[in-house]
């Protein structure tokens, strides 16, 4: 938890740690002599701060179930507070701290929708601040000598320069976001769209804990156009819990991802694939729904939970298509046989959009977007809900199956150098994958600022 003793330490860092501000020479950092290495930063620390306030309105709603959202309409609202610290160890290694505050709650305890409004709403949400450690991770770049490239001082990494031609390794506690499925345009929640199907894609049920952090290991190899990524992760105890399962060999979830880079008229564009295959406690959709035609009682998920396997794949990309301009896509695919562990219950999605920058109307810095997405279930999982089962997001009692579909458009303003406001409107159809509920219409507006 993030109580005070933290803030001591980030303190007791910043009082004890010398940093030089000058540039670093042409050699590789994995090969600087110690006193070449003293002269790069050897230490940082970033602050951010995020609040949204959302509301959306009544919808109709022939039923309502355990999961559903709230057809009435109400207002909720969330509080993000991170403090951020990086130190230099020996050339090529970094670590790195977050302290993580959270306050508020989702829309319906985050409940209702697969295409979640609100991508800074947790599944443990609260009334009073709460605190964790949520990343505490060593960093090790080997460099292979060549040409290099600069890295920025931001949140996660210390300002220097790296050879292209490089491997690097990460351990420790981290969102295995920060390091798969990355997308230019639509990636954090903090400043661009808020939905959870465009932060990620919502057919892998990526790794990590109710807040989206977990212990692990990363490998990137990277080239001038390419890198190739795998990471192991530890899954969480019972689905969508903070506590890990502590059998290793039993839970985790891996996940591969090649990126391929290039330029198409001097604009950068990526385009990734990615792997992924998990092992938890999970439940067999097709035995919940059998034992509940034996039973007559609703699907019980928990009733059939073993250790099994859940696999599936993803493709990433974003493209500039002229200077301020953006588009981009992601494509996702899981088997849909057994219980959703981590993310969101969709075993079918597929999203795009287009990002503009302000320098059109003399405000390079803001930004308007639009992006929609389609959310879909394998037919054993329509099965399940249908028969009054549960998941992470989903489960009205019952089902008139439809892939749910979601719109979302914001427009974020600078105003104050680091400082941004946006205004954000969604709108969801066949919430859940119901076509007896909604649609429904979603406004928000987000404060964000970081130093």
């Amino acid at each position: 938890m993030l109580k005070s003793g933290l803030f001591t330490f980030f303190t007791g860092l910043l009082a004890t740690t010398a940093a030089a501000e000058v540039s670093t020479n042409s050699l590789p950092a994995t090969v600087l002599e110690p006193a070449i290495t003293n002269a790069l930063p050897r230490w940082n620390w970033h602050v951010q701060n995020t609040d949204i306030g959302q509301t959306d309105l009544p919808f109709p709603a022939q039923y309502s179930g355990p999961n559903s959202l709230n057809s009435h309409g109400e207002f909720q609202e969330t509080v993000s507070f991170d403090v951020y610290a990086g130190l230099r160890l020996w050339p090529g290694a970094e670590v790195h701290a977050d302290g993580l505050m959270w306050q508020g709650f989702g829309l319906s305890q985050t409940l209702g929708a697969e295409a979640f409004p609100n991508g800074e709403a947790f599944k443990v949400g609260t009334k009073v601040p709460k605190g964790n450690l949520a990343r505490m991770f060593l960093r090790q770049t080997f460099g292979f000598g060549g040409e290099q490239e600069d890295i920025a001082d931001d949140a996660l990494d210390l300002a220097g320069k790296e050879d292209i031609s490089r491997l690097t390794l990460t351990v420790g506690r981290f969102s295995a976001k920060d390091i798969f499925d990355n997308n230019a345009y639509a990636n954090d929640p903090r400043t661009q769209f808020m939905s959870w199907a465009l932060m990620a894609n919502e057919a892998w049920d990526y790794p990590g804990d109710a807040l989206g952090f977990t212990t692990g290991v990363a490998a990137e190899f990277n080239q001038p156009e390419w890198t190739a990524r795998y990471g192991w992760f530890q899954m969480p105890r019972v689905s969508n819990g903070m506590g890990p399962d502590n059998h290793y060999f039993e839970a985790w979830g891996m996940v591969t991802e090649l990126e391929r880079r290039f330029t198409i008229g001097d604009h950068p564009g990526t385009i990734r694939a990615l792997a992924f295959l998990n092992r938890a406690h999970m439940g067999s959709y097709a035995e919940a729904v059998q034992n509940s035609e034996i039973s007559g009682e609703p699907a019980d998920i928990e009733a059939t939970r073993e250790y099994r396997l859940k696999y599936g794949f993803g493709l990433n990309f974003d493209q500039e298509i002229c200077t301020n301009v953006g588009i981009f896509s992601r494509l996702g695919w899981s088997d849909g046989r057994n219980e959703a562990w981590v993310f969101s219950d969709v075993d079918r999605s597929a999203s795009a959009g287009i990002s503009v920058k302000g320098g059109f109307w003399q405000r390079p810095d803001d930004t308007v977007a639009l992006a929609g997405a389609l959310s879909g279930i394998s037919r054993i999982h329509q099965e399940f809900l249908a028969d009054g089962g549960t998941g992470i997001l989903a489960g009205d009692g019952a089902l008139d199956y439809g892939v749910e579909k979601s719109l979302e458009t914001y427009y974020a303003c600078k105003v104050w150098k680091t400082i941004y406001a946006t205004l954000d409107y969604q709108f969801i159809a066949d919430p859940a994958f119901n076509q007896a509920r909604g649609p429904v219409s979603i406004f928000s507006a987000r404060v964000h600022w970081e130093f």
